[in-house]
């Protein structure tokens, strides 16, 4: 059996691991696979070389187009592969704010 290569991203591209997204409704359902929506969130696992366009880093997490980039399958998950500029936010978690 060979060994995955190693990818990564040219120019402006990113590297996305998909996450999934959960399957239970808030109300108890738990949705089958062909109801599930296709995710639209990745975390960041390597960027391209084009340090002026990309303003991520790997380990962020990040939204994007539901049917952008070009999908593949990496150590038996699900990857995208995307231009920088089509991410649309940086997802972070709220601070401890006091309301």
């Amino acid at each position: 059996m060979t060994e995955e290569p190693e990818v990564t991203p040219l120019g402006s591209r990113v590297l996305l691991k998909l996450v999934e997204e959960e399957s239970v409704t808030a109300s108890g359902l738990v949705l089958p696979d062909t109801a599930k929506e296709k995710p639209q969130r990745g975390e960041v696992v390597a960027v391209g070389d084009d340090e002026e366009t990309i303003k991520v880093h790997p380990g962020d997490l990040v939204l994007f187009p539901k049917y952008s980039g070009t999908e593949l399958k990496l150590e038996g998950q699900d990857h995208l592969i995307l231009e920088a500029g089509d991410l649309l936010a940086v997802l972070r978690p709220r601070s401890g704010r006091a309301a």
